[in-house]
């Protein structure tokens, strides 16, 4: 499965039903719609109706790219949350880069690697944002249509910058295309992010893992609390119209049957008379107690008393005067 997650879309733009049917022709299996806004948001939030998706394998998502140009400005991007499947940010200068990768609430950090960027890559800031599971973007239309030399040179030692400071790692490649022709296959891709120093393991991640990673992290804020504690409805369990009744019916039995149980013990208590339990009864409950073992002195006590009995009955076999015979006589 490959992710293309930055096309750029309009609803009047003509060329939309050529690329989504190239990208699909090219293996791709995700494409995300991006809106691009600067400055103040509007107040109308929700995106523009997507187009119908020209094969049935293609998935379309939609996305929004705000350029942030001031730190101290107010970024409503909570509320984006709820319309967008996807939030990128592209930062303006260093300190927009640094809040973006410490503090703001995003999915993607897409910089415009064409343009000579005023200020350079450091490791520190860029892995915060890995750490928070933001990814960082690289669009490679600009550089391979007809942009200039100077947006192809841009782009290559921009890219390679920024590999180098985030390790490979946390990297995301997408087009950026606003026609067909701006499109290049997965393996092309693969072999762009090679010249730029990712290597073709990475670079294969970077169109298929690592943008998987950015649309589950998405949904999961979408749908959990705090991408924590997520609730998933179960369904609700249809009753049979014979259900009831079965339960009903076996309600009834329960209590006859335990209104039949308090009949035959009352019965049992008067056969015993005047609540006296029976024999077996008694044994029953007899053996069900647990045996405790005796103490070396009830054992001696017992042994004694045996013996007692024994020389006791011995006497009476012999004929013995026992005290009422003596007191007669």
């Amino acid at each position: 499965m490959f992710y293309d997650l930055n096309v750029p879309y309009t609803p009047t733009d003509p060329e939309i039903h050529n690329t989504l049917s190239f990208l699909s022709e090219l293996g791709y299996t995700t494409v995300a719609l991006t809106s691009a806004h600067s400055g103040k948001l509007p107040n109308d939030l929700t995106p523009p109706p997507l187009p119908p998706s020209p094969s049935p394998s293609l998935t379309l998502l939609s996305r929004i790219t705000i350029t942030v140009t001031d730190p101290s400005q107010n970024q409503r991007l909570t509320p984006l949350s709820q319309h967008y499947s996807l939030i990128a940010l592209r930062p303006a200068n260093e300190k927009c880069l640094a809040l973006a990768c410490s503090s703001l609430d995003c999915d993607l950090i897409s910089l415009d690697l064409s343009s000579r960027l005023p200020f350079h890559f450091k490791f520190k800031t860029l892995s915060s944002a890995i750490a928070r599971g933001v990814r960082f973007e690289i669009c490679y239309g600009p550089g391979v249509t007809g942009s200039g030399a100077e947006a192809r040179r841009n782009l290559i030692g921009n890219a390679t910058s920024l590999i180098r400071a985030t390790r490979g790692r946390g990297i995301v490649i997408s087009s950026e295309a606003r026609r067909a022709l701006g499109v290049r296959a997965p393996a092309d891709v693969v072999n762009l992010a090679c010249v730029w120093g990712l290597g073709q393991e990475r670079g294969m991640e970077a169109v298929a893992e690592e943008a998987r990673k950015v649309l589950a992290l998405a949904g999961m804020k979408r749908r959990s609390w705090r991408g924590i504690v997520d609730v998933v409805y179960g369904g609700e369990k249809v009753e049979q119209p014979g259900e009831k009744e079965g339960k009903g019916k076996g309600k009834d039995k329960g209590k006859n049957k335990s209104i039949g149980n308090k009949v035959e013990g009352e019965k049992g208590t008067e056969s015993g008379g005047n609540g006296v339990k029976r024999k077996a009864d008694a044994e029953t409950e007899a053996s069900a107690e647990p045996q405790v073992p005796l103490s070396k002195r009830e054992l001696k006590r017992r042994a004694k008393r045996a013996k007692l009995q024994e020389s006791g009955a011995e006497g009476d076999s012999t004929g013995s005067p026992v005290a009422g015979d003596v007191k007669s006589s």
